[in-house]
């Protein structure tokens, strides 16, 4: 079910510091995109094999806000995988007695596409997001 990783998520107590960061690294940064259905501002920073997406809150009900009240530096909130199917993934998931967050519909996520959460206590301590290949 599992196919290629397609980034590590890092929650930023500063977006645009964070961006920075990996531009002088010589990495591509995409512009900040603002996601209000998950209450996050995303920016991207392409690899050649993978990607990492910056959150940072968007309000003050960002569930970003209170990871980041609890880790004030940030750090590593999630990491998603790509799936051919979001549908019979979400179902694989719950198969193996893993639980989906919230009401187990998918939501369209930053690129576009159908995304779902796995509990991370279900993923020994990591947020695993799956999204449609």
């Amino acid at each position: 079910m599992l196919g290629a990783l397609n980034h590590v998520a890092i929650a930023v107590p500063d977006l645009a510091a964070a961006a920075d960061r990996y531009a002088e690294l010589g990495a591509k940064v995409s512009a900040p995109q603002d996601l209000p259905e998950h209450g996050v501002t995303v920016v991207f920073v392409e690899l050649p094999n993978t990607k990492i997406e910056l959150l940072h809150p968007l309000g003050e009900a960002s569930p970003i806000a209170a990871f980041l009240e609890k880790n004030p530096a940030g750090g590593i909130h999630h990491l998603c995988f790509e799936v051919a199917d979001i549908t019979a993934a979400a179902e694989t998931v719950r198969a193996t007695g893993a639980r989906i967050l919230g009401d187990g519909t998918p939501k369209i996520g930053a690129h576009g596409k159908p995304v779902l959460f796995a509990h991370p206590k279900d993923f020994h301590g990591a947020l695993v997001e799956f999204e449609q290949a």
